[in-house]
């Protein structure tokens, strides 16, 4: 029987529509196609779509076979802010509604409160360039490094030697978690043996908050940023055909995992464009941005 054309399209349930749009922003923010998660959560592919497009009502055992996946808990996921603690409640209550610079202020608090932050003039004798990949962080951080007599540390290559295997390896044999857990290791040991540096860091090391305040206290930080047309390029002007392999929807993935990641790029100290600019112009213009 067919359908009259002017039939009234079903309501979407506003809590699995917010549910789908917090899975999406997960997922982008872990850098993860939509079949890469599935794969990795031992899920239906098509049931994470449904999730995500809030016409799937998943279930508790799926949901936390995606949080296993995306490093978050069911809480956070759902959305649900309950917490056991009355003081984390009454913290949070100070905080909500709170503008970014006043959160930010917050955080800095917190920070010397609870950590050891280095001092201002340390900080900045690290630099640490952060961004996705195709913004220049290899080829600008080493010429950088050379030009300032510091030496210059690749982040990935440093997670390598930790982990004595490739970083394909990694993900591959004991997860992105444990992942993550060498990507800490990786900076706190860089940081621990090198005064000045400059370090070329993973896109991704943004999604875990632990490691990107260890970035954010100890390194003058700065976002190399570009379009995410100019990110693509660049990738396959390096020859890395894997972004566009088996993947249609490469250049959608790109700028959601941009969108997801920018608020959390922009807490770098500087912010600088390299989108269409050569790369001579572009490295006189980085050493602008840089301390001296």
């Amino acid at each position: 029987m067919s359908i009259p054309a002017d039939a009234a399209v079903p309501e979407k349930d506003p809590f699995l529509s917010a549910l789908g749009e917090r899975v999406r922003l997960l997922r982008a923010r872990r850098g993860l196609t939509r079949k890469a998660l599935a794969q990795l959560a031992d899920v239906s592919e098509r049931h994470v779509a449904n999730v995500e497009t809030g016409v799937g009502n998943a279930s508790i055992q799926f949901l936390r076979q995606l949080c296993t996946v995306l490093n978050c808990s069911l809480a956070e996921m759902t959305g649900d802010e309950t917490a056991s603690s009355p003081d984390w409640l009454m913290i949070r209550e100070i905080l909500r509604g709170r503008s970014d610079d006043d959160l930010a202020r917050a955080r800095t608090v917190l920070g010397e409160l609870f950590d050891t932050p280095a001092s201002e003039l340390t900080r900045r004798q690290r630099i640490a360039l952060i961004g996705l990949r195709g913004a220049g962080k290899s080829s600008l951080g080493r010429r950088l490094a050379e030009q300032l007599g510091v030496p210059f540390i690749e982040l990935s290559g440093q997670i390598e030697l930790l982990a004595g295997c490739t970083i394909a390896e990694i993900h591959a044999l004991y997860g992105q978690t444990a992942y993550r857990r060498y990507e800490q290791r990786a900076l706190e040991e860089a940081i621990r043996t090198h005064a000045r540096a400059v370090i070329a860091t993973p896109g991704g090391i943004v999604s875990e908050p632990a490691t990107f305040n260890l970035l954010l206290t100890h390194c003058y930080t700065v976002w190399l940023k570009a379009a995410p047309e100019e990110h693509m390029k660049r990738v396959l002007a390096q020859g890395d055909r894997r972004p566009m392999s088996g993947n249609r929807e490469a250049m959608d993935d790109l700028k959601r995992i941009l969108e997801s990641r920018a608020q959390f790029y922009s807490k770098a100290d500087k912010t600088f464009d390299t989108s269409d600019m050569p790369a001579e112009l572009a490295f006189s213009r980085l050493l602008e941005q840089v301390p001296g």
